[in-house]
């Protein structure tokens, strides 16, 4: 069963649903048959390379709310992510476009690592007031999961892996994505948002009892009609 996970490094619910999924996916019994695949998507495409403020200060300006309303936001988040062991600092956060990491993402891909960078640039973003946007820090944690820090300057000194994300979020779109997270398994079944683990649960029970049925495109000799044609088949009883 293969399940791409589209998701934005600057989004506070990507990683708490992240969390959730991986909950459900521990207890489910053929979490071993499953593919996991993440895929990118932005928020906010237009942000530039940083921005000179709080994540507060940018989410007031951008959404036109008040900076108190911004902030019993933020409270609302962190408390779930309490709840599923995440330790957020919005005051620590750094506001940066988060594409360069994205291409960064793809990299690892390539050498079978992108799950592992996806969690430390998570980490490093909301609990530990890391520069997403900053080619030292990527750099740093290649190196930290097993890449050439060189060859990860190298990269994203070039505009190399930049189709492979913009395809990844234009895909989402035709998918019907207006959001992340967004989980979608085997091309069958969309969750939208961080629901929580029992409703990821539910779906992969559903979603693997569905892949385990057969479609039989030519109908059975007992339920065919007189103008059905039927082929030729062997039974328990003979052939006919």
């Amino acid at each position: 069963m293969k399940i791409e996970i589209w998701s934005d490094i600057a989004c506070p619910w990507c990683y708490i649903g992240k969390r959730r999924f991986e909950d459900a996916l521990d207890g489910f019994a053929h979490r071993d048959d499953v593919d996991v695949q993440w895929r990118s998507f932005q928020l906010d495409p237009s942000l530039p390379d940083h921005f000179d403020g709080t994540e507060t200060e940018y989410l007031s300006q951008m959404k036109g709310m008040p900076a108190a309303q911004v902030r019993q936001m933020f409270d609302h988040v962190t408390q779930q992510a309490a709840g599923v062991g995440l330790n957020y600092d919005f005051d620590s956060i750094v506001v940066a476009n988060s594409f360069t990491a994205h291409r960064f993402l793809h990299f690892a891909k390539t050498h079978g690592l992108m799950s592992e960078a996806k969690e430390m640039l998570l980490s490093g973003h909301f609990e530990k007031g890391r520069d997403i946007g900053d080619v030292g820090y990527l750099a740093e944690v290649g190196s930290e999961i097993g890449l050439d820090p060189d060859e990860v300057r190298r990269i994203l000194a070039t505009d190399e892996f930049s189709d492979e994300v913009r395809a990844d979020i234009s895909e989402a779109r035709s998918l019907g994505a207006n959001g992340v997270p967004f989980f979608v398994i085997d091309r069958k079944y969309g969750i939208s948002g961080a629901q929580p683990a029992e409703v990821f649960s539910q779906a992969l029970e559903t979603a693997w009892d569905e892949g385990q049925k057969l479609t039989v495109l030519a109908d059975t000799p007992q339920s065919a009609g007189k103008d059905f044609a039927v082929g030729a088949v062997c039974g328990p009883d003979g052939c006919n």
